[in-house]
């Protein structure tokens, strides 16, 4: 059943948990660099290593509880359960007395992240029609995007009238992350499907197709230079900006990011993904490269909402692209070893990006980044035609 918006009830019931869980989430993201560097002295590239390997826990997790979640033909566990475990996750770290305390805060949110998405992803795809793919996922990522512009913007408030007490907001996320939850076990519901004597087989990359793997392989190459998204808040305060003024300038970008994400995604039934992957990964090439020679503080404003503009041109989009060329049997399985291999390379990404910050160059994380990026746009584009066929 459709609602105004075009997209199924559940559909829309999952953005809404998505915002309240993201409202809890961003209201802390952006200020877990700054927590770490200035309260409790942890170096930049502490910084890498703990998301590096939050990130790639999360990543890992997405193809084998995609695969489960396949097998068991069940949906609606994985994702309660992920999202409980991220909401107690905030807790953790404001427990936090030492930057390993802040790992397993982490650890812990992206574990949850990996049990739920791949689950929650196919449970979108199969609530939406084929040909509104782009627009279930766009609308997703608009509302997801929402609750991330609104928890930087309450972690600036919160920044003020705690008098720069960042413990403190680690705990009141908890609050709007317990609403995402309780939304998700009373409004989503779950058609119980009759496994029969259909067998799911063993987990295994030969299953997958082959118009897929180019698309992992060229989507590797891109995310080994796609560092965590703390880098771009370091190089804001880099730069000059305050803590309060990059915490703004990360909500500037999530703002960017959910204005452009529908209609990037409606863009996307009508013209094929493809094309605006391609352009995504250029852009982000340009962007990358600003990032690292800019030294205006001005600049990093526009570079902040068109970073938002590439990430609505390509994160739900390329979760729309894997749904439609993978296995229907596999989609779960499908959605989570395309999350595990690029967020796999993200804990690689993290620790090259912390360690040229710390030891070599601050713009050098940056050039890395838009190099490797170009590299994939161009490899994708000569391989298109191996994809075509798929699509």
């Amino acid at each position: 059943m459709k609602n105004k918006f075009g997209v199924s009830r559940n559909v829309f019931i999952l953005g809404l948990v998505s915002f309240f869980n993201d409202i809890a989430s961003e209201m802390i993201y952006p200020i877990v660099p700054i927590f770490l560097t200035s309260v409790l002295q942890a170096p930049a590239s502490v910084v890498g290593l703990i998301e590096g390997i939050a990130e790639s826990t999360a990543s890992l997790l997405k193809a084998f509880s995609g695969w489960f979640s396949d097998k068991l033909k069940r949906r609606k566990i994985f994702i309660t359960g992920g999202y409980s475990l991220s909401t107690f996750s905030k807790l953790i770290i404001g427990f936090a007395q030492n930057w390993p305390l802040v790992l397993l805060g982490r650890f812990m949110d992206r574990f949850g992240k990996g049990i739920r998405t791949s689950a929650r992803d196919a449970l979108i795809a199969e609530n939406s029609d084929e040909t509104k793919r782009g627009r279930a996922f766009g609308f997703h990522r608009a509302l997801d995007t929402s609750g991330a512009v609104i928890g930087p913007l309450t972690a600036i408030i919160l920044i003020k009238f705690l008098d720069n007490n960042l413990r403190q907001i680690f705990y009141i996320a908890f609050f709007p992350g317990l609403i995402a939850v309780l939304l998700l076990i009373f409004f989503v519901k779950e058609k119980r499907i009759e496994t029969g004597k259909t067998v799911l087989p063993k987990f295994s990359l030969k299953n997958l197709s082959p118009s897929f793997k180019i698309f992992l392989f060229t989507s590797i190459i891109f995310a080994i230079g796609n560092s965590s998204d703390t880098f771009l808040i370091l190089r804001a305060k880099n730069l000059g900006l305050t803590t309060s003024l990059a915490v703004f300038a990360y909500a500037f970008f999530n703002l960017s990011y959910a204005i452009f994400s529908t209609p990037a995604g409606v863009l996307s039934d009508k013209v094929g993904p493809k094309k605006l992957l391609i352009f995504g990964w250029f852009l982000f090439a340009v962007i990358y490269f600003l990032f690292g020679i800019n030294q205006s503080q001005i600049l990093i404003w526009l570079l902040f909402m068109f970073y938002g503009f590439y990430m609505a041109l390509t994160e739900g989009v390329s979760k729309a692209y894997v749904s439609l060329i993978g296995d229907k049997e596999r989609m779960a399985t499908s959605l989570g070893v395309y999350q595990m291999a690029t967020g796999v390379c993200t804990f690689f990404a993290s620790l090259i990006a912390g360690l040229l910050w710390t030891y070599i160059d601050v713009r050098l994380p940056f050039i890395f980044g838009g190099t490797t990026a170009a590299i994939s746009a161009l490899l994708f584009i000569f391989l298109e035609k191996k994809i075509k066929s798929a699509i």
